[in-house]
């Protein structure tokens, strides 16, 4: 920033220099038929505009170099932000408004960062050196400037009091435009299916249209700056010329010093003109720099202990004690005394009707959300005494929906277990059922597109019990992942998870929906309404427990559950 300030300061040297050498080439060289002297000073001018290029240049290399830089700095703070934010966090904000802020919003502060560093710090430096340079020239010449400044400030200011409240408002029609684009790519199918391909057509356009009025508003006013400040300009000229030469016809100004003073009027008027631009685009990045500081304000609510102690290398356990849980404003519980424990070897389940609580409890297991009463303990250890990193690196999730990124089955395998070898994500695909549909698609190197949209639901499922598998862990989650699996793939799944001596070291927390799934789990939570209304085994549940006695029932009609 510095060398963009230095380079800045030399470019303005020579502009301003080079007036007056036109003067006195006018003045001393032409007027006196001075050849010699004309072609030592247009040298000199030649020297200046060079020495001036280079300062231009150098001056635009750098502050684009630290717009850039700053832009990346940016970008990097808000995607780690988000990274580690959570849940609760991130919603907050919105995925089409955070897209806007890491890439518009940026940009409108890069935008501004370079005009800082080239009108910003040029225009005043201009403005006042060329004012003074013009009053040396001619002290009653100036009096033009009387004029045409008050009348430019006024014009300018009519302008920015009515773009810069447009120039707001476009950031958030961004944000509109941005949701309803990315709603439509992600939900195409269920658009089609529903044959609603026209309503959201309409909606889209409806935004862009929206966007359009006020962006074509807002620069048709800005655009009428540029002719009006030409005609104060050219008006302004006039009125030098007319004055000038009447100091000229009265020999009380030399005819260099008006084309001079023309010269340095010029750059006084421009220099304006450049900083009532700063002025109108400035706002406008203040409202990004507002946004982007949301994201970076936001106030994680999990946070790792002053001295985070380290997990012990024990026997894998997890244990609930007595655990209760609300969502921020919520007036009732999520979960209600949640109270179980398990040791490494055995399987719990859970069990429910939808919007029961299942998915809340086991978020609660890699501190997604923290409980507002009672503990989670991990291998004998609170979960809020534990770091973030190494809890996390304990636990090994599967969540709702399938996630997979573009890349290869083994880029994706790996996220599980950096060092994993060939024969292990082999072993984890055998154990997932998945090994089959890879070899037929390629094998390891096989490309998996954007959310793995090149494989069926239940091929992204497996693919994804793959990865957790794959991953050394004391705490083994799998949130309702063999939604999409027939039967006979689902058993085939659990009973490979039995004999596999991996994920027997840990403890396996399944959540689904068919009895059929959980039957054969050392523990079965039934959860309704945010409580466990039973817990045991299937056997036990199925005679003694009242809900669960409804869900198997229900599912025995339907022939999704076994009559174990």
């Amino acid at each position: 920033m510095a060398l963009a300030v230095g380079f800045m300061i030399v470019q303005v040297a020579c502009d301003l220099s080079l007036p007056t050498l036109t003067s006195n080439i006018i003045d001393k060289g032409i007027a006196n038929n001075d050849i010699g002297y004309i072609w030592r000073v247009g040298g000199q001018m030649l020297l200046l505009s060079f020495i001036g290029v280079l300062g231009a240049a150098g001056n635009v290399y750098f502050a684009a170099t630290q717009s850039q830089k700053m832009g990346q700095r940016i970008r990097s703070g808000i995607f780690k932000k988000v990274t580690f934010a959570s849940t609760e966090e991130f919603e907050t904000v919105g995925n089409a408004s955070l897209i806007t802020r890491t890439t518009n919003d940026v940009v409108q502060i890069q935008n501004v960062m370079v005009q800082m560093l080239r009108m910003m710090l040029m225009a005043p430096i201009m403005l006042i050196g060329a004012g003074v340079l013009a009053y040396l020239k001619s002290p009653r010449l100036t009096l033009v400037f009387l004029v045409a400044l008050p009348v430019l400030a006024l014009f300018t200011g009519g302008i920015m009091y009515f773009a810069v409240p447009l120039f707001k408002s476009l950031q958030k029609k961004i944000d509109r435009i941005n949701l309803i684009f990315r709603e439509g790519l992600t939900g195409v199918r269920v658009i089609r299916a529903f044959n609603q391909d026209q309503f959201e057509q309409d909606r889209f356009e409806g935004a862009n249209q929206d966007y359009t009025k006020t962006g074509i508003k807002v620069f048709m006013i800005v655009s009428l700056m540029f002719p009006v400040i030409t005609l104060i300009i050219s008006g302004t000229n006039i009125g030098i010329v007319w004055y000038g030469g009447q100091l000229i016809a009265h020999q009380a100004m030399e005819v260099g010093n008006l084309v001079a003073f023309m010269t340095y009027a010029m750059q006084i008027l421009i220099s304006f003109m450049m900083v009532s631009m700063v002025f109108v685009f400035v706002p406008r990045a203040q409202a990004s720099a507002a946004r982007i500081n949301e994201v970076m304000d936001l106030k994680s609510k999990i946070n790792d202990a002053d001295q985070p102690v380290d997990l012990p290398s024990q026997e894998a356990s997890l244990a609930f004690d007595h655990v209760d849980f609300r969502y921020t404003g919520a007036e009732k519980l999520a979960l209600s005394d949640v109270n179980f424990s398990a040791q490494a070897g055995q399987t719990v389940a859970i069990i429910g009707g939808t919007g029961s609580g299942k998915s809340t409890l086991v978020n609660l297991i890699p501190r997604l959300f923290d409980p507002e009463s009672g503990q989670i303990r991990l291998n004998g250890v609170g979960l809020t005494a534990i770091s973030q990193q190494a809890l996390h690196q304990a636990i090994s999730i599967t969540q709702q929906k399938a996630v997979l990124f573009s890349g290869t089955i083994r880029s994706n395998m790996v996220y599980g277990m950096a060092d994993a070898t060939d024969e292990q994500i082999w072993h984890a695909l055998t154990v997932a059922q998945a090994a089959d549909f890879t070899k037929e698609a390629g094998g390891l190197d096989a490309v998996v597109e954007q959310n793995g949209d090149n494989f069926s639901g239940g091929q992204r499922q497996r693919l994804v019990i793959a990865r957790t598998i794959l991953k050394r862990a004391s705490v083994y989650v799998f949130d309702d992942s063999f939604s999409a699996l027939d039967f006979k793939t689902d058993a085939l799944l659990r009973q490979q998870l039995r004999q596999d001596a991996q994920v027997q070291a840990g403890v396996t927390v399944i959540v689904a929906q068919r009895v059929s799934t959980v039957a054969d789990a050392d523990l079965i939570l039934v959860i309704d309404g945010g409580k466990i209304v039973g817990q045991g085994t299937h056997a036990e549940l199925k005679a003694h427990n009242k809900t669960y006695q409804e869900i198997l029932e229900s599912q025995l009609r339907k022939g999704d559950a076994v009559d174990a």
